[in-house]
């Protein structure tokens, strides 16, 4: 059965997906915990060994560039809500995703949420995008297709800013 909405969405899904993984090879732990400027959003870790990452109060520019640590936070953040809220039993909250704490985690933490998640769209139909019973997270009321397309949207956005603190570390002295 053709499913026209589901593979345009998966494509965007595909394109999205390869740059980030281009912006996810090679990446080190030592540049993912490299602060890009004296402020910005990071990750934290606790007493309890776990990386907590800091959450903004506003979106404004005074934040300061966030360091890749925390724009994995968010990717990772992000899409384990809306698999979690869409796919699973909804009980995943902020405060319960945390940083793995290395580039090889992260990887293999990114990885598996693209798997999972690519998997579940794969199964759907274009009415189950129309639909708007999956949709919990991070709206309501809309049809599912629209959360998918959001996704994708982040994704990009996502990679563009993992891409863009790598240029600026490369070209940055050591501290």
């Amino acid at each position: 059965m053709a499913n026209p909405v589901r593979d345009t969405l998966l494509s965007q899904l595909d394109i999205a997906w390869a740059l980030t993984r281009y912006h996810l090879d090679g990446l080190t732990t030592g540049d993912c915990l490299r602060r890009p400027a004296r402020v910005g959003l990071h990750v934290e870790q606790g007493a309890d060994g776990r990386w907590r990452a800091q959450w903004p109060e506003h979106e404004g520019y005074d934040l300061g560039p966030a360091s890749i640590a925390w724009l994995t936070w968010h990717l990772g953040f992000w899409w384990s809500m809306v698999e979690n809220h869409s796919f699973g039993d909804a009980s995943l909250g902020r405060e319960d995703v945390t940083w793995p704490g290395t580039a090889d985690e992260v990887r293999a933490w990114l990885f598996r949420l693209h798997d999972t998640w690519r998997a579940a769209l794969e199964k759907l139909t274009d009415e189950d995008l129309r639909s708007s019973e999956r949709t919990r997270w991070p709206l309501q009321g809309k049809p599912f297709g629209d959360i998918v397309a959001w996704a994708n949207v982040e994704l990009m956005k996502n990679a563009a800013e993992l891409g863009y603190a790598r240029f600026v570390i490369a070209v940055s002295p050591a501290p």
